[in-house]
């Protein structure tokens, strides 16, 4: 049986590599491998020209079907190249060369390829047509996160690695699940629009969904393992993963109504978590939740200029987010501090990190002319023009929220503040590079917004400069901020433990061990005990006897069988004198007395 269908697969790489499209994912995936083997300048060389390489990939692919063969009798497509897969594929691409520039100080090979296996498999979900090619990459993506955590090697990452991993495991299980009763009533494994018919299949597949964009209650993992991952890949983590699940959700859930609630939940669940943070990754961690939660808002919405918001959103928050973390890794990592406490008055020493964590902080809040106004205010503007009172009054509360935590307090007491009399310097000059590309973008998007709304996947008819929304957002932020002032000696970082919906699994593995070492522990020993002093002794006493049979019965007769067969063929084998006359003579002999049997039985 064949298993490809004509053109072979070989053809089908050529025609798809080497003439019409090259998949960015093989340039990261395959080059990951060669990372160990350079050093110094070469490997940093490397580093930055694969990402661009892609860049150029991605920027100068054509709509269309790439990579499109038969196997097993199911259509396998590499490459659905359309506005939606190519505008995140910008994104992704463009974010992975920032990250890399940021990273070229790091001498660990390990993190390298951990990255770019992480990007090409979010890249290969990005244009995966099928579920089989999108579950391949979506677990690759999952295993390849997970290192840049462990990689950090400390108890506390290491721990929080193996419960990331067990959360995306069980992710995983649910989306094959839902993927395999897909096909069992559809006979299809086309990636696409899923039917909102209410099937085990359609929750199974919005559950794997939703767990990577960090929906709750299926959200902690996203707090509890960021904060914990190195300092340059909780930079990649803020980027990929919570992202690629918004693009499979509006390919997939566009218009479902479930997620637009989830959604508003989001943005307000995370924003209230994020103020009660000391740790400050642990807080940008909680505002990738609060942010998201616009994205899947605007999916559940499902109009066009929902969409359009969602997807553009998810473009602007990449470059943001990103800079929000190599501001607060570039500061743990000149300081090795991680709290809010422990800092104040790095104004002094590091103030160009300062200066380009504020621009992604103004944009994360959605300040006029910075990235995230040109972005969020079209989600906003959807659920208005859907006549959505409430979700439209809780997105601008959520984004109030924002400012006063990500733009107010979290730089407030990192920069200014109390003086720590921490004097670090700023960090090295890649980090300063990174950085700057980031906050750059972030001006370029907020100020001259028609690059990305070329490239959305529907028209956009939208002005965001608008008198009513310019002057409606400042003066919600400056009231904002205005209480903030007001209330900031309520306001200090405190250490307190937030319990979330981790609480959950944390306590249960507790109560699991508990039960494994009381109850089940005393049930083993008991059982041990009866088969030590029951069960295998009976045991043994039978295998003695039967030893006793073998030996003694058994082996004697198959003995004196096997001496009585010998004892025959070797009379046969005298037998055999090799003369004529004597097989003659036999044969006579034979034949008298076959006769005289034959005649004594009464034979006629």
């Amino acid at each position: 049986m064949e298993l490809f269908t004509k053109p072979s697969a070989v053809e089908t790489f050529y025609e798809v590599v080497m003439i019409d499209w090259f998949h960015p994912s093989i340039l990261f995936i395959a080059g990951a491998f060669l990372i160990p083997f350079l050093k110094g300048n070469v490997r940093k060389a490397y580093l930055v020209l694969i990402p661009a390489f892609a860049m150029i990939a991605v920027f100068s692919a054509g709509e269309g079907t790439y990579g499109a063969h038969s196997f097993l009798g199911h259509e396998i497509i590499f490459g659905k190249v359309d506005k939606l897969s190519l505008v995140f594929s910008y994104v992704f691409t463009l974010m992975a060369f920032i990250g890399m520039v940021y990273s070229l100080h790091v001498d660990d090979p390990g993190q390298h390829m951990a990255a770019f296996l992480y990007v090409g498999s979010s890249l290969g979900v990005v244009f995966a047509g099928d579920y089989f090619t999108l579950f391949v990459f979506w677990e690759i993506m999952a295993f390849a996160s997970a290192y840049l955590v462990f990689a950090r090697r400390e108890r506390r990452s290491i721990d929080a690695g193996f419960r990331y991993l067990l959360v995306h495991v069980f992710g995983g299980v649910c989306l094959l699940g839902g993927i395999i009763l897909h096909y069992a009533d559809t006979g299809s494994i086309l990636f696409g629009p899923i039917e909102h018919d209410g099937s085990m299949g359609f929750y199974l597949i919005m559950i794997g969904f939703i767990l990577n964009a960090a929906v709750p209650p299926l959200h902690a993992w996203l707090p509890d393992a960021y904060p914990e991952a190195t300092v340059t890949g909780a930079v990649f983590m803020s980027a990929f993963t919570t992202k690629t699940a918004v693009y499979v959700l509006v390919r997939a859930f566009a218009g479902t109504e479930m997620l637009m609630w989830l959604g508003v939940v989001m943005t307000v669940y995370g924003v209230g978590y994020a103020m009660l943070q000391n740790d400050f990754r642990r807080l940008l961690a909680y505002h990738i939740v609060s942010q998201v939660g616009y994205m899947v808002t605007g999916i559940g919405l499902g109009s066009e200029l929902a969409l359009n918001g969602s997807v553009s959103h998810a473009f602007t928050h990449i470059l943001y987010k990103g800079l929000l973390f190599m501001g607060a890794g570039s500061v743990i990592y000149m300081t090795g501090k991680r709290k809010l406490s422990d800092l104040g008055g790095l104004y002094k020493t590091m103030p160009l990190t300062m200066i380009l964590y504020m621009i992604a902080g103004f944009s994360i809040s959605a300040f006029p002319f910075f990235s995230g106004f040109v972005s969020k205010s079209m989600i906003v503007a959807a659920a208005n023009h859907d006549h959505k009172a409430i979700v439209s009054l809780l997105l601008v509360l959520a984004s109030s929220g924002t400012f006063l935590s990500t733009t107010l307090k979290l730089p407030y007491h990192m920069f200014f503040g109390h003086d720590s009399g921490i004097r670090a310097k700023e960090p090295p000059l890649n980090m300063l590079i990174g950085m700057g590309i980031a906050a750059f973008l972030c001006i370029a998007i907020g100020v001259f917004p028609g690059p990305l709304y070329s490239v959305l996947p529907y028209p956009v008819d939208f002005e965001p400069y608008t008198g009513d929304h310019i002057t409606g957002s400042l003066g919600i932020l400056m009231f904002t901020a205005l209480g903030f002032f007001m209330l900031l000696k309520y306001l200090h970082p405190k250490n307190l433990i937030s319990l979330d919906t981790d609480w959950s699994y944390r306590m249960g593995s507790r109560v699991f061990m508990r039960i494994a070492k009381g109850p089940v522990g005393v049930y083993e020993g008991f059982i041990t005990e009866v088969s030590n002093t029951i069960v295998l002794p009976v045991i043994y006493s039978l295998a003695g006897i039967g030893l006793w049979i073998d030996r003694n019965i058994v082996d004697r007769f198959v003995n004196s069988v096997a001496a009585f067969v010998l004892s025959i063929s070797a009379s046969v084998r005298r037998i055999q004198t090799g003369f004529l006359q004597h097989y003659a003579l036999g044969m006579v002999v034979g034949i008298m007395v076959i006769i005289i049997i034959y005649s004594l039985m009464g034979g006629g």
